[in-house]
């Protein structure tokens, strides 16, 4: 998941289950997603934060 703006120390805590990296003013937070439920509430701390999503993609096992 790639959202706009690099996120702090304290957001990324928001997600502990993800690596994150900062590169041109965006963050990119990947790891390994389990199931429907896992997603959505990926999905809801991202926008209970306020981030805005530019780019979602499965990666290749």
């Amino acid at each position: 998941m790639r959202v706009d703006g690099s996120l702090t120390k304290t957001l990324t805590r928001a997600f502990p289950e993800l690596d994150h990296v900062v590169t041109s003013g965006r963050t990119v937070l990947s790891g390994p997603v389990v199931d429907g439920a896992h997603l959505y509430g990926l999905l809801g701390r991202r926008q209970s934060l306020g981030l805005r999503v530019l780019e979602m993609r499965r990666l290749p096992e």
